[in-house]
């Protein structure tokens, strides 16, 4: 699973930084969060770095305040009645220095109430950091 442009913008890094609130599926206490960055890690050979906000921080997320409130701006309240709706609002966002969004709908079916196992848990290629060790932490891609 490769982010569509990142690998043409980006060609040649090998090294990806991921801001995260501690919330959701992507929480810092997920174990199958940590298993799927795993898996992309090995799959598009990246070394991974995770910081998350503190619980109730994630207003100091950067992206809050670059993205979501112009998108926020651009639909003024209207009813989001459609995903098509909502993604109008996020497409036709857009600042005079540039800035804009891209957003598609993904309809694939996901498995729900997977379990990762403390064994399986084990096996991944992470380093916790020593400021912070349970918001920070590095995954590396395996050899194969």
């Amino acid at each position: 699973m490769v982010v569509e442009g990142g690998e043409h913008a980006y060609r040649g890094q090998r090294h990806l930084l991921i801001e995260c609130d501690c919330g959701g599926s992507n929480g810092s206490r997920r174990r199958l969060w940590k298993v799927g960055l795993q898996a992309l890690a090995s799959e598009c050979g990246l070394t991974i770095t995770v910081t998350h906000y503190p619980t109730g921080a994630s207003k100091w997320n950067p992206i809050e305040h670059r993205m979501f409130n112009l998108i926020s701006g651009n639909w003024a309240g209207r009813p989001l009645e459609s995903y098509e709706t909502v993604l109008n609002y996020i497409a036709t966002t857009s600042t005079a220095t540039g800035f804009s969004c891209q957003a598609y709908l993904d309809t694939t079916t996901y498995a729900t109430g997977l379990k990762v196992s403390k064994a399986e848990f084990e096996t991944l290629s992470l380093r916790r950091h020593k400021r912070f060790p349970k918001w920070n932490y590095t995954i590396y891609p395996r050899m194969r």
